[in-house]
């Protein structure tokens, strides 16, 4: 068994990233650079790489936003009556 911490990580190529995410090769490097996807450059030539536990990662955070976004729009929709119970009665005279 290894000491090092790296000895279990996997690397993708971009282009592979981007069939799992559905996304070009550029918008991949994009997502690296903004520090959303982690990765690095290896060999030599040296060529990038993206760590496979990043966009795992990835992955969850965005679906965790659109949980939370459809939660947003369903709170949107909802009426007051659907929320606290019961209907306003209006008096009339």
């Amino acid at each position: 068994m290894s000491d090092d911490p790296t000895s279990n990580v996997r690397l993708l190529a971009p282009a592979q990233v981007g069939e799992v995410l559905g996304v070009s090769v550029d918008e991949v490097m994009a997502l690296v650079l903004e520090g959303r996807l982690r990765g690095l450059r290896v060999g030599a030539p040296a060529r990038w790489r993206v760590e496979a536990a990043s966009v795992d990662e990835y992955l969850d955070e965005q679906a965790e936003e659109a949980r939370r976004m459809a939660l947003w729009r369903q709170s949107q929709t909802a009426s007051f009556p659907e929320l606290w119970g019961g209907g306003f009665v209006r008096k009339t005279d």
